[in-house]
């Protein structure tokens, strides 16, 4: 059953029922097969963003919804119960888009925004390198000013929508000034230089594009660099709270399209003679994950409130991500289970779902990193 919602607007129980009903006509249908021959759904981002959901907290003069996070991330978990693929694609591009909003002039939003936030033009984050995952400032891709341009060289792995996206939110090294010799950039996927390794070959989410990114002298206007030289690292971090936002969101949905499913199973299936949801040994599995997915809606509610208050959320939005994150890991493994020799054939979803979640403890952030970052919160 959809999770029930104390919506604080009659628009935002509207976007809600906009968003259910585009996830059971559009995207519900087409998850499993385009998950297994790991096909890009890339139209379905531009009806998103048509429907005004793809970007729904930035404001209206951009183009975007001007909805409170506390909004969005609950459009998110829709969209994630119905395919996680496509959660993830929406939340890494919300998190593209940032930079530019936050810190770009008001020139560069003015021509670039609009058609980011429409969905006419799909975005990338480009951070992680192969040796420089959990500690982003140990980056090596460099930007060399060569007069108004910059020539970028190195690579950067674990690009989502990497080969597809539109434009590339690039951070690259400006000095050798460690945490401080990082910029940011906006690189068109049509910019020279710009390569593409073959997708990766993933446990899950074949249908959210995976690869590493390349740049061979790529040049790009010196007009492309996004906030000041060195401010790139501090950019990517700011973002990186609300991107923690948005993997939680979507685990929750994960989480709650795996109950749903084994919910419905139980219902169904007899073994002594009644259905085995009144056998209370499964039934008691089923309560705690719905346990587990109240609690972690709750969790990254309450930091979404926080952040629309303009309060210090970094350490709730680790706390959010780490809960939903293992909290999925665990309801998706029980689904599998609750379903039994079903729930481990393709017949059903769950064992999909159960390799969705795998990578929502790692991405965004490993969950050992959310440990750290909370408990260095508490250091403090």
């Amino acid at each position: 059953m959809p999770a029930t919602r104390q919506l604080p607007t009659p628009e935002s129980e509207d976007l809600i029922a906009l968003t259910r009903d585009i996830a059971a006509k559009e995207l519900a249908p087409r998850a499993a097969d385009a998950e297994r021959t790991g096909t890009f759904p890339r139209e379905v981002f531009t009806t998103l963003g048509r429907a005004g959901l793809l970007t729904l907290p930035y404001p209206e003069e951009f183009g975007g919804g001007a909805q409170p996070y506390e909004i969005y991330l609950q459009v998110l978990e829709e969209i994630g119960a119905a395919w996680a693929s496509v959660g993830v694609g929406v939340s890494v591009h919300a998190l593209s888009c940032f930079p530019l909003f936050a810190y770009g002039t008001g020139e560069q939003r003015a021509r670039w925004l609009p058609e980011m936030l429409s969905g006419e033009r799909l975005g990338a984050y480009c951070l992680s390198e192969a040796h420089a995952g959990s500690d982003p400032a140990a980056m090596r891709a460099r930007a060399r000013r060569d007069g108004d341009s910059y020539v970028l060289n190195g690579a950067k792995a674990w690009t989502t929508h990497g080969g597809k996206a539109d434009f590339y939110t690039v951070m690259a090294r400006t000095s050798d000034d460690g945490a401080r010799g990082v910029s940011c950039f906006h690189v068109p996927a049509d910019t020279p230089g710009l390569e593409f390794d073959e997708p990766e070959d993933k446990m899950g989410l074949m249908g959210s594009t995976t690869a590493t990114v390349r740049l061979v002298d790529a040049r790009v206007p010196a007009a492309n660099l996004i906030g000041a030289e060195g401010q790139g690292l501090s950019i990517a971090l700011a973002g990186l709270d609300a991107g923690r936002l948005g993997i939680a969101a979507v685990a929750t949905g994960l989480s709650q399209g795996a109950l749903d499913t084994a919910v419905a199973y139980a219902r169904e299936r007899e073994a002594f003679g009644k259905a085995i949801i009144d056998h209370q040994g499964l039934a008691f599995v089923l309560a705690d994950m719905a346990a587990a997915i109240e609690s972690a809606r709750a969790t990254y509610l309450s930091a979404a409130r926080l952040k629309d208050a303009g309060r210090p959320y970094g350490r709730e939005a680790s706390i959010a991500k780490l809960v939903a994150t293992d909290n999925a890991m665990k309801v998706t493994t029980d689904a599998v289970q609750v379903l039994g020799g079903a729930g481990y054939t393709r017949d059903f979803p769950v064992e999909r779902f159960m390799r969705e979640a795998k990578v929502m403890q790692i991405f965004e952030g490993t969950n050992q990193i959310q440990r750290l970052v909370i408990s260095r919160h508490l250091a403090r």
